[in-house]
């Protein structure tokens, strides 16, 4: 996979974070480096763990996978993507709206936000990809929208929070997309 691609998928991971991150900025009357900090530390660090962790469980399942990885991959990133603009559309909203940035807290949002990343890992491990350089991409691209969505948060309110789940889950779906047409050789670079 090329950077661009890792880096749109990176993008798309981290609509959840950038969400959840969003809600943190409306819950503070002031800005503060501090939560953008840490917002984006806890989502990015386990947005960069995540798929590693799943690329070293898919690997070792690789040679009982190497005749479907390329559906598996389409099959992971279409559900998550599929999943994603679902749960932005629907009317139930997380209560994720507090300023609080305790360490029970942002494990179990940073968990929440980053368990798409564990599947998108193992369909990392079905094509192929440099793991190393692919988790720093979606970690980092994670921790910039994570101090990003706590400015606007801020700044502008909810107006970007459905936009963003929706934008992330159609990235993932035409990502997924792309990896079964150019195994069927429908597309080709």
């Amino acid at each position: 996979m090329s950077f661009v691609e890792i880096l749109l998928i990176g993008i798309g991971l981290s609509m959840d974070a950038f969400s959840v991150s969003i809600c943190k900025g409306l819950a503070t009357k002031r800005f503060s480096w501090k939560m953008a900090l840490i917002c984006g530390l806890w989502f990015g660090f386990f947005q960069a763990l995540m798929p590693m962790i799943g690329y070293f469980l898919g690997a070792q399942f690789e040679q009982f996978i190497t005749s479907v990885d390329h559906w598996i991959a389409f099959g992971l990133l279409f559900l998550i993507g599929a999943n994603m603009i679902r749960e932005a559309l629907s009317k139930k909203t997380e209560n994720v709206s507090d300023a609080d940035l305790g360490f029970k807290t942002m494990l179990l949002l940073a968990i929440a936000t980053s368990i798409d990343a564990l599947a998108v890992g193992i369909s990392f491990a079905c094509i192929q990809v440099k793991i190393w350089s692919s988790v720093l991409i979606i970690g980092v691209t994670t921790f910039l929208f994570s101090i990003l969505g706590v400015k606007i948060g801020n700044v502008f309110g909810s107006r970007f929070e459905k936009s963003a789940g929706i934008i992330g889950g159609i990235i993932l779906v035409l990502i997924g997309l792309k990896i079964l047409l150019e195994h069927l050789g429908v597309i080709s670079y």
